[in-house]
């Protein structure tokens, strides 16, 4: 049994380019407008594109998430699905080998079935 939700939090519901935003907008639940523009504003302050890994990542860094890496044992064999059934509370963003995709609550939220690819590292929020 899959945990993808087919989700698109694109306004246009267009897939390239936007999975950062698309990703971040599920997770914290706000309009993927101002996602984006605060994105966009973290890369400008660092002169970097807002999809950069470093820009994206300090702003969920100011929004209280903290970045973990998935263990070297686990790198090519543990996929989204593996991180779901392992998860299964909590929000996170998992940044895949060029794609993001978001995890709450054992399920994942994404564009496509991306349950067979393997994290690198993802962000967490403690509950509030």
């Amino acid at each position: 049994m899959s945990r993808w939700h087919k989700y698109n939090a694109n306004p246009q519901h267009r897939r390239v380019g936007d999975c950062t935003v698309r990703a971040i907008s599920t997770a914290l639940d706000e309009p993927w407008e101002e996602i984006y523009m605060d994105i966009a504003s973290e890369g400008l302050a660092q002169n970097d594109m807002p999809t950069a890994n470093n820009v994206w990542g300090k702003y969920l860094y100011k929004r209280g998430f903290r970045r973990r890496i998935i263990p070297d044992e686990f790198l090519g064999e543990y996929t989204v699905e593996d991180f779901c059934r392992d998860h299964p509370n909590g929000v996170y963003i998992l940044a895949l080998a060029g794609h993001v995709v978001t995890v709450i609550d054992g399920e994942f939220f994404d564009t496509w079935n991306s349950g067979d690819e393997c994290p690198i590292f993802y962000w967490s929020r403690e509950a509030e």
